[in-house]
């Protein structure tokens, strides 16, 4: 394994993000690059870490703010190592197709990855229980409740993440 570990942070509402982000930090491992998991409101240095990869759900066009936040403060620190960005959040298979980066929300992650020199972006379908609770999420989980996660698609990423880790 590598001798600094890859930090995955995220930020979160439901879970699905979180578990994305798990997933993630498993994928990293099998490929034996050290990864720790943590949410973004929780991580207060970046120190000890040889690379970052940050995710955040999409809510009405908006990347979660934690996620936001964490890239915002810190900014010059992410610059100096090597970044990968993520969103999930459409409830459909929108993500997985051409283009999919361009969803609503995809914007303002594509902004962050500009902002801290990211290596690379992408968005992931989301997910959203059938009785989800408070409005709006209630009322798209009566049209739109289901997993649209795709955990090969999201496997696949993070080896091409430690592939490029493994050459730095």
């Amino acid at each position: 394994m590598t001798q600094e570990p890859v930090l995955v942070t995220y930020g979160s509402k439901r879970g699905g993000t979180a578990e994305i982000a798990q997933w993630i930090g498993d994928s990293l491992r099998g490929e034996q690059v050290a990864a720790v998991v943590k949410p973004a409101r929780e991580v207060r240095s970046l120190s000890g870490y040889g690379a970052v990869v940050v995710g955040g759900a999409l809510y009405s066009g908006r990347w979660h703010r934690d996620a936001r936040r964490f890239t915002r403060h810190f900014t010059s620190q992410l610059q100096e190592r090597p970044v990968w960005l993520f969103g999930s959040g459409p409830l459909d298979d929108s993500a997985d197709e051409p283009g999919g980066e361009n969803i609503l929300g995809g914007n303002a992650v594509r902004k962050a990855a500009n902002r801290v020199d990211a290596r690379g972006y992408t968005i992931f379908g989301g997910r959203l229980a059938r009785d989800a609770r408070g409005f709006p999420a209630s009322a798209m989980a009566k049209k739109r409740a289901g997993d649209y996660r795709d955990r090969g698609r999201i496997h696949a990423w993070a080896k091409s993440i430690a592939g490029e880790i493994s050459r730095v």
